[in-house]
């Protein structure tokens, strides 16, 4: 949820879809409790008997983040929750289950620890957790634990400049101090990323953190789900942008204490002493004719006619028309008066609500979102580093908990391995080494365009037998048949892959197995930078056949012609 009111409809128009290639080689700050809970419910939906779809979700996702969107992502686990937030979990569950709200238990005994009906729920919750968490040590992947809430530490991460961006569907992320939240993520689509800036949300609505934070405070959100009654979204925008990003939580301190912050001259004006409505000024007008409505009364006009009309007899005076409005400066000073005393009007009944709020604003609230000391240092501070995957570690984890056949697992992982692979050659060329410890780089088959984003297919070559000691001893398999050591997938294992991968969310594309002259192959989709930078010769030498084959702007991925894309989709 974040922040109550709607308040992603609000920042909606100020969205951005970033492509494919957004986040490659960025870090980005992943809030795991909201994969496990959106998709998760997603998956069941489409498939009801999903076996633990919040593993089978985290595994794909993953995936497709580091591997075809070219992602460093790091994983952040929710902590213990405020009491003010547990308070606001049970008043929910009370409130959608019909319970009576008498016997919500107060924060204090939230806070000594006291059993509500939310404890079991949030256990089994839990439990997901880990198991994503251990998935997700075998893939590799760095995973951070909050002190509190996982957003929190993902927007300071953010902040600070350790991540690009973070992902989740919290929207006080952002005051929690984020500059950049992508919300939604679907990695099959063209453009896959729904982002939001701050410095976008700060230009189109003029909020800052610190006035994101008095939003909150006015209509509600995760830590306090009522707010001010009477405020909605665009009562609390319109009241907000009133004042500027420093003065904001002061003026609101003010009028808690029943100050009220717009009379000038005045030590300390007191809502309360204040007039219902704003009496100051009183609205002369001038005369109108009433046929025509401008300065001037009807009889003047018949004798000596309008200077608006312009005519000298009252016969003749244009009749005004439905809905006419004089411009003449006694009707705009008259409607600049009006405006004041009905904005004045509504800047004190505004107020009188703030006002009757006991313990306004409520400054735990304000210093959770300004906190940045939200990571748990209890549970170790390890440093953002991508590992190598434990691949049969991970083989016996999924084998066990989803019932996935081995080389169902080996070849969902490879375009992972693959990406890992061409940064380690990328990295030291002059090393020697071997896709899956089986397969060498080949050639460049051709440029394959995925959801409007060019990418080389790559062809890689089972490797020469005895090139590398631990898999020395091993004979070849041969077509049709499957191996542990090999990652080729029989006709059944394939149609049942068919099967499955028309139910899974987000699931990457699957590496073809091919056999040629006796020889096994694989052809696996690549980010055309990362093979230019791994194998820069090869990139150069399909380059210079791009052009030879015809079309010159080939060469150029970025400007190619749309008849050259079609044929090479």
């Amino acid at each position: 949820m974040g922040v109550g009111g709607s308040f992603w409809d609000l920042l909606k128009p100020y969205a951005r879809h970033e492509g494919a290639g957004y986040l490659r080689g960025r870090r980005v700050a992943v809030d795991l409790s909201f994969w496990v809970v959106s998709h998760s419910t997603a998956i069941r939906a489409r498939s009801p008997g999903a076996r633990k779809p919040h593993l089978r979700n985290t595994f794909f996702r993953t995936l497709s983040l580091f591997a075809k969107m070219g992602a460093f992502p790091v994983f952040v686990v929710d902590g213990q929750p405020s009491p003010l937030k547990s308070q606001a979990r049970a008043a929910r569950f009370f409130r959608g289950s019909g319970m009576d709200l008498a016997a919500l238990p107060s924060t204090e005994a939230e806070s000594s620890g006291a059993a509500t009906p939310v404890k079991g729920k949030n256990a089994a919750f839990t439990r997901c957790v880990e198991e994503c968490v251990e998935l997700l040590e075998y893939l590799g992947m760095p995973v951070l634990w909050a002190k509190g809430e996982a957003e929190a530490l993902c927007a300071q991460l953010n902040n600070e400049g350790h991540v690009d961006a973070c992902i989740t569907a919290d929207s006080d992320a952002f005051l929690f101090g984020a500059k950049t939240v992508i919300k939604v993520l679907k990695s099959n689509c063209k453009e896959p990323f729904e982002c939001y800036n701050i410095a976008d949300i700060e230009a189109g609505l003029g909020l800052k953190r610190k006035q994101m934070v008095a939003m909150a405070l006015l209509i509600g959100s995760d830590h306090d789900l009522h707010g001010v009654p009477g405020f909605g979204l665009e009562t609390a925008l319109r009241f907000v942008q009133l004042f500027d990003e420093v003065e904001i939580l002061d003026k609101l301190r003010e009028i808690g204490r029943g100050v009220y912050p717009f009379l000038e001259g005045l030590d300390n004006p007191q809502i309360n002493d204040l007039p219902s409505s704003s009496t100051k000024g009183s609205i002369v007008k001038s005369p109108h004719c009433s046929h025509c409505g401008h300065p001037g009364s009807k009889k003047n006009h018949s004798k000596v006619g309008c200077n608006y009309c312009l005519v000298d007899a009252l016969e003749n005076c244009m009749e005004k028309l439905a809905g006419f409005k004089c411009e003449c400066p006694s009707c705009e000073k008259a409607r600049d008066l009006k405006e004041q005393r009905k904005h004045e009007n509504w800047q004190i009944k505004v107020c009188r609500r703030i006002a009757a709020e006991t313990n306004f604003p409520n400054e735990e609230i304000i210093k959770l979102y300004l906190s940045d000391d939200n990571l748990d240092k209890e549970k170790g501070v390890p440093l953002l580093s991508w590992n190598k995957p434990d691949v049969e570690a991970l083989v016996d984890f999924l084998t066990y908990s989803q019932n996935w056949e081995p080389s169902y697992i080996r070849q969902r992982m490879l375009p992972m391995l693959s990406t890992i692979y061409l940064r380690e050659v990328a990295s030291s060329p002059s090393t020697s080494l071997l896709l899956y410890d089986q397969y060498e780089f080949d050639s460049i088959q051709r440029i394959k365009i995925r959801h409007g984003h060019p990418y080389y297919l790559v062809k890689w070559k089972r490797g020469t037998w005895g090139m590398n000691s631990s898999i020395s001893s091993k004979k070849p398999v041969a077509e049709g048949e499957t191996s542990s050591e090999v990652v080729v997938l029989d006709e059944d294992e394939e149609d049942a892959v068919v099967c499955e991968s028309s139910e899974l969310l987000d699931e990457p594309d699957v590496p073809q197995v091919l056999t040629d002259d006796g020889c096994c192959f694989l052809l696996t989709d690549e980010d055309i930078q990362l093979v230019s930078s791994a194998f820069p010769k090869e990139t150069a030498r399909f380059q210079e056949q791009q052009v030879g084959n015809g079309c010159f702007l080939c060469y150029d991925i970025e400007n190619m012609h749309d008849t050259c894309r079609a044929i090479l989709i």
